[in-house]
Parts: C-alpha cells; sequence; structure tokens
C-alpha cells in the first residue's frame, strides 16, 4: 500500500505519516525539502528539481509499500504559487507518481512556526488548489479536518478499507 499527505505547511502531515508509519509498520518516505534545505539559507527554483530528484530517489529506495510525508503535488503547487510557472520534472514526476490514496490535511489547526516555513497567512488559499489539483487529476483523496484523534480515526477508516479490497 501507498499512501501520501499533502496539504499546506503546518497541517499535519508530517505528523499523520509518522503514526500511520508506526501503527501499520510501513516504510516512512519524509520530506526531502526539509533535509535538502535545512543546509541552505536561501533557495531558488532550480532547488525545486533537486529536492523532486531526491524525494524520488527515497521512494524508489522504500519499494512499493511506503507512507509519504509529502508528495509531488507540494512541489507543483508551491512552484506554480511562489515562481509562477513549473519544471518539465515536477510536472512528470507529478502526473506520474503513484500512491493508494491520498490524505489531504486541512489548515484548520493552529499554524506551528518553524525556520523553514513561510506561508502563515495562505494556507487556506494554498488547500483549495491542492483540492482542485485532487479533483483536476481524479486522485483517490481524503480531506482530514480537525483534532489530531479525529484525523486518525479517518485515516484509519480509510486504510482498513483498503486493506479489506
Amino acid at each position: 500500500m501507498r499512501i501520501a499527505f499533502t496539504g499546506p505547511e503546518s497541517c499535519g502531515k508530517s505528523t499523520l505519516a509518522q503514526w500511520v508509519s508506526e501503527t501499520y509498520n510501513l516504510p516512512l518516505s519524509e520530506e526531502f525539502a526539509r533535509e535538502y534545505l535545512a543546509q541552505k539559507e536561501s533557495y531558488v527554483q532550480q532547488d525545486l528539481d533537486t529536492i523532486t530528484s531526491g524525494q524520488l530517489a527515497d521512494w524508489h529506495k522504500k519499494g512499493a509499500k511506503l507512507v509519504a510525508d509529502t508528495e509531488m503535488t507540494v512541489l507543483k503547487i508551491w512552484s506554480e504559487y511562489r515562481y509562477k510557472n513549473t519544471s518539465h520534472l515536477i510536472l512528470e514526476a507529478h502526473k506520474n507518481q503513484v500512491f493508494d490514496h491520498y490524505f489531504l490535511c486541512a489548515p484548520d489547526i493552529p499554524w506551528e512556526a518553524d525556520p523553514l516555513r513561510e506561508n502563515p497567512s495562505n494556507r487556506a488559499e494554498l488547500f483549495l488548489m491542492y483540492e482542485a489539483e485532487l479533483i483536476h487529476l481524479q486522485r483517490p483523496f481524503t480531506i482530514l479536518k480537525g483534532s489530531f484523534e479525529k484525523r486518525q480515526r479517518e485515516v484509519n477508516s480509510i486504510l482498513l478499507d483498503l486493506l479489506n479490497c
């Protein structure tokens, strides 16, 4: 089973991905961008391709079953939002990624400051972009809202259905 968490910054993706990885004993593919950007003072659009390649390499290394803390919709939307265009590499990676289910995390939880986060005020706007993209591509997804416990129950319900198919 391959599942991915997506959505704007500070909406619970990493926390939920870690929990699913531990609960379902699935390999966790962490957000490569965090590791990469932690070593830089600033970044440019070309760095997004390096991040894309690093994330794809990690998915390949983890194999057919994994929980992804992020996925290519994040890079596509961020590139479009920040730079007003998207590289061919990101577009191809986005088009070709395969997950059994996507969990779109709503920004209805408090913003947590972090040196790598940039957008405390536009999370709702970005969320709508994620939702529109997932609908456009007809990706199977569930919107997660509310408390961590409520999100856990929703994820459990979906994953149990997927495992029973």
